[in-house]
């Protein structure tokens, strides 16, 4: 028998254990109601396309992205926003001497829409990460260095050659061409790409070749061979001088590559100089560091504040046993940000997995140094400039279909790690010119100088789908779905919160995407052979 005082305590004990229940029930109610709600409730989603049937970067209605078909493949991506990677730095392509030129040969106001359209992020691609040359490149109309011959105090040293224009008598190619504006050169063309509104853009510069005065081996001037070691100081200090002269025309370089393709030294048609991987560990540790330290042009404290020096600047196939005779001498690897790299040779990129392996294991070996893509480029096809980027096209490297080798090398690179992808020419003639090597690249704008006509090519609308979407201090973010043969993907966070997710479908048959972010599920149908941009943004 239970006394008074018994009962009274489990009365009281009920009461707790009811109240407690209460406070489960209410607290399971409050994260199941949270649950359900959702930073991305408000979002909506516009659909870019770019395809071989003729779309370029096509805002696709609802209509255009509602699957028609049932016997349409579905296929389901999860994005995951808050699981983060790299930063992206941007996207773009290059200002070089034939860039400038052929924008010579135009009016003013067709001048100034193309770069409305290569630099503006509302109305064109908004490209953000450039690079150009030091010194001659193969893409200059002669050989031409910033010093005369056997100046060894550097008191000659001028960057003129950049902004005095040009004579129309420079090569055969540009011989009898009406310039309307001679004047005009790469650091005009910089200063004006710089003040298109909303323009916003990095400039990575890179030397092809020290004059030839400074090297031994040339097989003709500032081709092959290399700088001879009692010269890199010299160098070294004529690379900072560079970097000062166009920070006083108001060009402030993000970046800095001790020299472009330091292994095509031997056979090149065109400026090179050879540094095999020790001789660029020591032109960096002894000479070429510390005087852009001395210079003030790099902050040693913090690497990200001042001029980013980027080592390799060659093809990534090769690039992980270059770069680690720098990173792993910690009195070299303490100058160098990260890593530059190229695609070179294309028609090998697929068989190779573009790469992705070598890619990892530069991620894997220096996760605290930097990855840049510095440069592509494919021979043009001047008779079928446009259709040569969706069909099998032969160059120097052998066969292989530019948009898919583009696209495929441009997210393989993202999805392992690289924080910026740029192209070489940004713009060139119908032609590919002026190259006094009779090398013809093709480029995102092609120019007749002769009718004024313009061509914004396949490659212009591939790199926006990634250069207008994808912004700066971006964040690469988990995109998770089926594994689909022709399918790739990637996705990226901007600052502002909305979501680029960039869908390439390889095959020849459309697919209906369906791409979950949180608790909303956007769909649309992408077309055979085409890319996709799916921008996600806050109504």
């Amino acid at each position: 028998m239970q006394t008074l005082s018994t009962k009274q305590n489990r009365k009281n004990y009920n009461r707790k254990i009811t109240s407690l229940h209460a406070l489960v029930i209410a607290f399971v109610f409050v994260s199941c109601s949270s649950k359900t709600k959702s930073a991305y409730d408000d979002y909506v989603s516009d659909v870019y396309q770019t395809s071989q049937a003729g779309d370029n970067l096509k805002l696709l209605s609802s209509a255009d992205a509602k699957t028609t078909s049932t016997d349409v493949k579905k296929v389901t991506l999860e994005v995951l926003p808050n699981e983060e990677f790299q930063k992206y730095y941007g996207f773009g392509a290059s200002f070089t001497e034939s860039s400038a030129w052929n924008l010579a040969t135009i009016p003013v106001e067709s001048r100034k829409q193309v770069l409305t359209k290569l630099f503006s992020p509302t109305e064109g691609a908004g490209f953000t990460l450039t690079r150009t040359h030091i010194n001659s490149s193969d893409y200059s109309n002669n050989h031409y260095t910033y010093i005369e011959e056997g100046d060894e105090d550097l008191s000659t040293f001028s960057i003129h050659e950049d902004m005095r224009g040009f004579t129309g008598d420079e090569n055969d190619q540009v011989r009898d061409v009406e310039l309307v504006e001679p004047s005009y050169d790469i650091i005009p063309m910089i200063l004006e790409a710089s003040k298109i509104p909303g323009a916003d853009f990095k400039i990575i510069a890179s030397p092809w070749s020290p004059p030839s005065w400074m090297k031994s081996g040339e097989t003709s001037e500032m081709t092959n061979g290399s700088l001879l070691p009692e010269y890199y100081g010299l160098w070294a200090e004529y690379m900072s001088k560079y970097v000062t002269a166009y920070k006083e025309q108001g060009i402030n370089l993000w970046g800095l590559t001790p020299q472009n393709e330091p292994l095509h030294a031997h056979d090149a048609h065109w400026d090179s100089n050879g540094f095999t991987p020790e001789q660029g560990r020591d032109f960096l540790r002894d000479h070429l560091g510390p005087q852009l330290v001395k210079d003030g042009h790099l902050n040693l404290d913090d690497l990200e504040s001042g001029l980013r020096v980027l080592i390799y600047d060659h093809n990534k196939s090769t690039m992980n046993d270059y770069v680690q005779k720098t990173y792993e001498d910690p009195e070299a690897s303490k100058y160098a940000w990260g890593t530059a790299f190229h695609w070179y040779t294309n028609s090998e990129l697929k068989d190779n997995n573009w790469y992705a392996k070598e890619l990892a294991e530069l991620q894997k070996n220096w996760p605290n140094k930097g990855m840049i893509h510095t440069e592509s480029s494919i021979d043009i096809d001047a008779k079928d400039p446009i259709g040569q980027y969706w069909r099998a096209s032969t160059d120097y490297a052998g066969t292989f279909v530019p948009f898919e080798t583009y696209v495929n090398d441009i997210i393989t690179d993202l999805n392992h790690g690289t924080q910026g992808y740029i192209e070489w020419c940004s713009i060139l003639s119908h032609k590919g010119q002026p190259n006094p090597y009779d090398n013809f690249n093709s480029a995102p704008v092609l120019i007749n100088p002769t009718t004024d006509k313009v061509i914004y090519t396949p490659l212009y609308y591939l790199l926006s789908h990634f250069s207008k979407f994808i912004r700066p201090d971006a964040r690469r973010i988990a995109l998770k779905g089926d594994n689909v043969n022709g399918l790739i993907y990637t996705a990226a966070k901007n600052p502002d919160g909305s979501i680029a997710v960039v869908v390439y479908n390889n095959n020849e048959e459309a697919h209906e995407l369906s791409i979950k972010l949180e608790t909303k599920t956007y769909t649309a149908q992408i077309a055979p052979k085409a890319v996709q941009t799916i921008h996600l943004r806050n109504k």
